[in-house]
């Protein structure tokens, strides 16, 4: 097997075509190792297959090139067992509880125990927590008699990336690796160091596990934070964006975090989530890690509620009766994305106060079935028109994306809530509209 790594032979196998999936395979494969993509969704292999850019921020013709250098996305499972090198990459969100749900996961290796064969390497990246890849994953491939170790190798990488990041690729983020045994770990650091810039081995797969939640939970806190210091420091009179932005310019001893409308994706809010949870098994505490959890899940509800005082102070509109359009229903700027994404929560919980809610985001002309809320798929993207802007009494700018008309928004809405200071961020003054940051 270290032999064929070195030499670029392995044939990769990515399980899990998403946002992790996608853009590693593709790496895999820019490489130069065969790699194959495997996925249950029929519709995103054929189009994979097919030269499609499935996630909008990849370059227009990355997935082609791949496909003309011989890469492949597939469903059919039992090609798992051509492979030398099998990384999993199927999410592991929370259940409608807020815990940890590791059945994408645990369906993802039983199928590839069927098929396991002795000399194979096994990675998992999917978040977990600490302990997870021994005690869960390890026993299944290890039903039909095969050991880790020994006769197959198991490793744990957490995966790293940030969608629509163009500075920090999968390529140049640096990964973690880590197993328990020394013939795993150096197996798995052998092949990741030939597709990223730089490998980070570790002293074992819990070691590995824990630095996916230690990172995420940091960012947790800290956006708790920021978001608890901006509504303090409105009270007094000052604005938090300009306090972030002067801050940050002190070169040691401070990081900015920038406050919003909540947290979303498969990552800042799942991650606290699974250390929490492990750690309450071991008879541990995590208070901070606890209260930045409470504090970022109501935030949506907490601009839920400004909006509809700032309606009744600024438009003179009961809530029930108002209309509003969300500007932005991606977790994040410029991603189709909606993981966990505040935007839909607050629109959910405007129409439970009796709102009138649409939205406009360029990147969903009409709502696909989401996990999170599949009630909303099929909905459709308002236009932004003078027309159109003047009909809502409010817009509350949820994410802020950059192909959108800011100045038209200024310049039509009556009424401009922002929670991204997307206007002062572009120099856009208040014109027919009233801007307003919560």
């Amino acid at each position: 097997m270290n032999e064929l790594i070195g030499q670029r032979e392995a044939r990769v196998a990515i399980v899990g075509l998403g946002y992790v999936g996608l853009p590693l395979a593709l790496t895999v494969c820019e490489a130069g190792f065969p790699a194959t993509g495997f996925d249950l969704n029929a519709d995103r292999v054929a189009m994979i297959n097919a030269g499609a850019r499935t996630i909008s921020y990849l370059p227009e013709d990355r997935v082609q090139d791949a496909v003309s250098r011989g890469f492949s996305a597939s469903a059919d499972m039992a090609r798992l067992a051509e492979a030398d090198v099998i990384v999993i990459c199927v999410p592991s969100p929370l259940s409608p509880a807020r815990e940890p749900d590791l059945g994408y996961v645990i369906r993802a290796t039983e199928t590839i125990a069927e098929r396991l064969r002795p000399g194979q390497l096994v990675v998992l990246e999917s978040t977990v927590w600490p302990g997870a890849t021994a005690t869960v994953v390890k026993p299944i491939l290890e039903r039909r008699g095969l050991r880790a170790g020994e006769e197959f190798f198991l490793a744990f990488s957490p995966e790293r990336e940030d969608p629509g990041n163009a500075i920090f690729t999968t390529r140049t983020i640096p990964k973690i690796v880590g197993a328990d045994d020394l013939r795993s770990r150096d197996l798995a650091d052998r092949f990741y160091a030939q597709i990223v810039a730089r490998t980070v081995p570790v002293s074992s797969l819990a070691t590995a596990e824990a630095v996916k939640l230690i990172e995420n939970s940091f960012r947790m806190v800290n956006i708790a934070f920021v978001n608890e210091m901006k509504a303090a420091l409105e009270a007094m009179g000052v604005d938090i964006w300009e306090v972030v932005q002067a801050a940050a310019t002190k070169p040691f001893g401070y990081m900015p975090f920038y406050p919003g409308p909540g947290i979303g994706g498969d990552c800042i809010p799942v991650s606290p989530a699974y250390l929490a949870a492990r750690a309450r098994d071991v008879g541990a505490e995590t208070p901070l890690v606890d209260l930045a959890r409470v504090s970022t899940a109501e935030a949506p509800d907490l601009i839920a509620g400004r909006v509809a005082g700032e309606l009744a102070r600024h438009g003179g509109v009961a809530v029930k009766d108002a209309r509003v359009l969300i500007l932005g229903i991606a977790y994040k700027k410029d991603v189709e994305d909606t993981r966990e994404s505040p935007a839909l929560a607050i629109l959910l919980r405007l129409e439970e106060m009796g709102a009138t809610c649409d939205y406009h985001d360029p990147y969903f002309p009409v709502m696909p079935p989401t996990r999170d809320h599949p009630s909303l798929a099929g909905r459709a993207s308002v236009a932004l028109t003078a027309a159109t802007l003047a009909s809502y009494d409010a817009v509350l700018v949820a994410t802020d994306h950059s192909a959108v008309d800011y100045a038209l928004l200024a310049a039509e809405a009556r009424l401009i809530l922002d929670t991204r200071n997307a206007f002062a961020a572009r120099g856009i003054g208040a014109g027919k509209a009233r801007i307003v940051k919560i």
